[in-house]
């Protein structure tokens, strides 16, 4: 096992990168975030400054691949399959 960290990703929000990080650590994948932002004070600066999402290099394949999959549909949002009645 290899102790290589890579950066997967580069945004220029914090809130998108962690979300990111959210979904690859509830598919087991250990994630570290890294934002140059003066500890969120200025978040502008992450337009010079990416914040970066870094995972280990061994999870890097299965960690892009979790994140270009499309979001699912959920079926509940569809107006169709409304099961109420009024009366």
């Amino acid at each position: 096992m290899s102790d290589e960290i890579v950066v997967l990703r580069k945004y220029i929000d914090e809130f998108e990168a962690r979300f990111a990080a959210t979904i690859l650590e509830a598919n087991g994948i250990p994630t570290r975030v890294l934002a140059d932002t003066a500890g969120g004070a200025y978040p502008s600066m992450a337009l010079v400054f990416p914040v970066r999402l870094l995972v280990r290099a061994e999870d890097a394949a299965v960690a892009a691949e979790i994140l270009d999959l499309p979001a699912a549909e959920d079926e509940s949002d569809d107006p169709s399959n409304d099961v109420s009645t009024h009366g």
